[in-house]
């Protein structure tokens, strides 16, 4: 799979796993939705065993996630027409390497300032993060690019 690690390896962080649901996995990534339900906010986490930053990946896992990210970022922009798409690596709260991907509206929760540290106005429940998702991956069926 990746040259920093295996599969075998990989332990989601505690927070995310409480934060967020699973979406799939591409070849590298754990595709994840927050459970915050005032944007559509999907999280990219390498599944590689210790890393924290993205400069200490190796060349091609971060050439590999820099594809994923943008295949996710392409099915977002598909699936839900944002004004704009925001893509941040933080890791102050959760160390484990992750991308967020949020996608921004005018008069959404936060707009035009950040989604960081603002309390969810919603959750997602079953059947809202399941459209959610199938939303998305209607977008992510047919793109080669997800293909090991």
């Amino acid at each position: 799979m990746a040259s920093n690690g295996t599969s075998e390896e990989f332990r989601l962080d505690p927070r995310l796993a409480q934060d967020t649901v699973q979406v799939t996995d591409f070849p590298l990534c754990r595709v994840l939705l927050m459970r915050n339900a005032d944007y559509p906010w999907f999280i990219l986490v390498p599944r590689l065993a210790a890393v924290t930053e993205l400069h200490r990946l190796a060349a091609p896992d971060l050439a590999r996630l820099m594809e994923e990210s943008r295949v996710l970022a392409t099915a977002m922009d598909a699936a839900f027409a944002p004004k704009a798409l925001n893509v941040a690596k933080l890791g102050n709260v959760v160390p484990q390497l992750h991308l967020h991907h949020v996608a921004r509206f005018p008069g959404d929760a936060a707009w035009p300032g950040p989604v960081w540290g603002r309390p969810a106005g919603a959750l997602h429940d079953h059947a809202s993060a399941k459209a959610m998702i199938d939303r998305l991956l209607g977008h992510l069926a047919t793109d080669p690019e997800i293909a090991e």
